[in-house]
């Protein structure tokens, strides 16, 4: 699975990662991260007084029929950001802006009863790519708050959802009408 991503006049080749002898582990849980893509809908700036102003992007899964946010293993090589951002471009070809983390959630494998441990972030998209490393494996389809929620095959992922629309909600409440930088009416 390579893709050659155009990055500023130069082909960069990006292979996604395989195999399990860089994986991180919390008391024999094995770790994974991901993002939740978004993006405005056309028209809108960046706030949200309910979340049908959303859009986000699923993908399809591998190995089973269903939907899901680009999630995979962090490494030991790699921070949690590096992480996250680097399994949403291998699985959904999107980069954009690595939000504060959603939570983190334990839950087992439905059909080994593996345990995991599960961080999301949200990631505000701003590059959409026409060829990324699993491109040729998975289907990408951006939709509503509420379609993911229907669609999506994880409970802990829904939650996530759940918890990104809630802060975007709360962001606007705070910050009002007319775009006030979040960060000053908290005094950051």
């Amino acid at each position: 699975m390579i893709a050659l991503i155009p990055d500023n006049n130069a082909n960069l080749a990006l292979v996604a990662r395989t195999g399990r002898h860089l994986q991180r582990y919390n008391k024999g849980c094995r770790l994974v991260v991901g993002c939740i893509p978004y993006r405005y809908k056309v028209g809108k700036d960046n706030s949200v007084t309910n979340e049908e102003e959303l859009e986000v992007l699923m993908i399809s899964s591998q190995k089973k029929k269903g939907m899901l946010f680009p999630k995979g293993g962090w490494e030991l090589d790699e921070n949690i950001e590096e992480a996250a951002s680097r399994e949403t471009l291998e699985e959904a070809g999107v980069q954009g802006t690595l939000e504060c983390q959603l939570g983190k959630w334990r839950f087992k494998s439905r059909t080994d009863d593996t345990c995991y441990e599960g961080y999301m972030f949200p990631l505000l998209v701003k590059k959409q790519l026409d060829v990324w490393p699993e491109k040729n494996y998975r289907q990408r389809i951006w939709m509503s708050v509420a379609e993911a929620r229907e669609v999506c095959q994880h409970w802990w992922m829904k939650e996530a959802l759940n918890r990104l629309t809630n802060r975007l909600i709360s962001q606007h409440q705070l910050c009002g009408e007319g775009g006030a930088d979040y960060n000053n009416k908290l005094n950051l």
